[in-house]
């Protein structure tokens, strides 16, 4: 492809305006999101307990803008401020949960539906990571920690809040913090805002920032279509394991492990080799008697 023509690419992604089509996509796959981790009693529940379904779907929806909101010291409710997204996250949730014969989730489970809407949450993600680095920036010229912090929750905001809105739901899981056991979103959150950070902040990339901004959309894109069709959920795993083997006493973990085993190991046959020994005169001892 030519380079200009590439750029040119490059530049209208930048471009691109959310409202309505990303945010729809975003909207349905949160709710999907929520229907499912209801599992089979997401229908009774959601007809029993409309206010609490529909607080836990907002929740999930406006995670990342709620949370960042209060960590920046503004108003909380400011990311409730959009009345047209919130009437639309009202409708989207709406048609996943109470449409006619259920055709509304079945719409957005069938796989090419879900698949170009995933697609298109992805690019949604990556245009949230870049704001919120972008917000934090002016807020903290230099706190580059809390650039990469605040990116990071604004491009996966729901999985933070997992905790608050299962509760909304009435189910306590104190285990799913995501700081716990970090989700690939959430991983792919921090490795985008440490680049975005990287070229706002340093001259360390050169490439324009359209340039930077398309392949980290590629980059999400590709993994969750991968994800989606190939199952492959956690590319970072390896490097991970690696980084954990190095750095963080994996490597010593199994010398010593080793070194323990074979100790015992020594230990174990030097009390047989004790044992056989004092046994023997008593084994002798006790024939001579019966003879």
């Amino acid at each position: 492809m030519d380079p200009e023509a590439f750029l040119e690419m490059a530049n209208q992604v930048t471009k691109l305006k959310m409202y309505p089509y990303f945010d729809i996509a975003h909207c349905t796959l949160c709710c999907l999101y929520v229907r499912e981790d209801l599992g089979t009693g997401s229908l009774p529940f959601s007809r029993k307990h409309p206010l609490a379904n529909w607080l836990s779907s907002m929740l999930t929806i406006f995670a990342g803008g709620l949370l960042t909101n209060f960590l920046l010291g503004e108003p909380l409710l400011g990311a409730l401020k959009n009345n047209q997204q919130l009437l639309l996250a009202t409708a989207v949730w709406y048609v996943i949960f109470y449409s006619p014969f259920d055709v509304g989730y079945k719409i957005a489970k069938f796989l090419p539906i879900k698949v170009l809407l995933a697609a298109m949450k992805e690019v949604y993600r990556v245009k949230k990571i870049n704001d919120g680095v972008t917000h934090a920036a002016k807020v903290f010229p230099n706190g580059y920690l809390s650039m990469v912090l605040i990116g990071t929750i604004k491009g996966n905001g729901s999985g933070f809040l997992k905790i608050l809105e299962r509760l909304m739901r009435g189910v306590w899981t104190p285990a799913a913090v995501e700081v716990m056991q970090p989700t690939f979103p959430t991983k792919a959150s921090i490795a985008a805002a440490l680049i975005f950070v990287l070229d706002k902040k340093t001259d360390i990339i050169s490439a324009p920032h359209s340039l930077v901004y398309f392949g980290i959309c590629i980059f999400f894109v590709y993994f969750k279509l991968s994800s989606l069709l190939l199952g492959i959920h956690d590319p970072f795993v390896p490097f991970e394991n690696l980084f954990c083997a190095i750095f963080l006493g994996g490597i010593w973990d199994s010398l010593a492990q080793t070194l323990s085993g074979k100790r015992g190991a020594a230990a174990d046959k030097g009390g047989d080799a004790v044992k056989n020994v004092l046994g023997s005169p008593k084994t002798s001892g006790t024939s001579g008697i019966q003879k």
